[in-house]
């Protein structure tokens, strides 16, 4: 997080780890673009931070495949590659399909909380579908899916699925205010939450595995508006 100034808002994490959250948010929103590389000297004067902290975040972000380091180059944004969103949305899909059997089988009591927060996220998301706000929308797509992971209670699959979050919304930049399914999203999201209410194992693993592979269709569509075959993120 930016103060007016600037100058980062400190919190009581790691220097380094704050600042690699405070990167991985401009890079997932578009601030710095697939492609352009980030200067160590220039962001370390934006922050107003040492360089050794900030090159450890670089290096933790890189570690993610958030930003790519090259060799007697620097680090840059990926450019992410048609195999990459593949590759990103086959990974999601097998960890939420994980993350559904454990859910699914949860008391009642365990699973109130997370139908909850999900329940809240779609109408949310259907507020900023009524007001074409694409970033909200993809905000909000992206919350109802970490939310469903973290119900299933398994700091692994929540560990994994954060980088995929962060990759999932680079990819989505490529679609700028263009999303085919807009209209779609929170019927998707709401049959998701209705079939894990249902607790309809077959079913909301089928329905996982459609609306995955329909957002690569759309990702796929759009990829000339941004997503290029160029440096792979993994």
């Amino acid at each position: 997080m930016a103060a007016p100034d600037g100058m980062l808002l400190f919190e009581e994490r790691p220097t380094a780890q704050l600042i690699a959250d405070h990167l991985r948010e401009q890079i997932v929103e578009g601030v710095f673009r697939p492609g352009q590389q980030l200067n160590e000297s220039v962001l370390a004067g934006r922050l107003r931070t040492s360089r050794g902290p900030l090159r450890e975040a670089l290096q933790r972000l890189s570690q993610e495949g958030i930003l790519v380091s090259m060799r007697n180059r620097g680090v840059f944004v990926p450019e992410l590659s048609l195999d990459d969103i593949k590759e990103i949305y086959s990974v999601r899909e097998a960890v939420e399909s994980a993350s559904a059997k454990s859910l699914i089988v949860k008391d009642e009591d365990q699973l109130r909380e997370t139908r909850q927060a999900l329940q809240e996220t779609i109408s949310e998301m259907g507020r900023h579908v009524a007001a074409s706000d694409w970033r909200a929308c993809t905000k909000m797509d992206m919350q109802f899916h970490v939310l469903f992971v973290a119900g299933a209670g398994n700091s692994r699959l929540s560990r994994i699925y954060e980088t995929l979050v962060a990759e999932s919304r680079m990819c989505m930049l490529s679609l700028e205010c263009s999303y085919p399914r807009l209209g779609v999203l929170v019927q998707e999201h709401q049959k998701l939450l209705n079939l894990l209410e249902a607790r309809d194992a077959e079913g909301l693993q089928s329905a996982i595995s459609r609306h995955m592979h329909g957002a690569v269709e759309d990702l796929m569509q759009n990829a000339t508006d941004g997503v290029t075959e160029g440096v792979s993120a993994t």
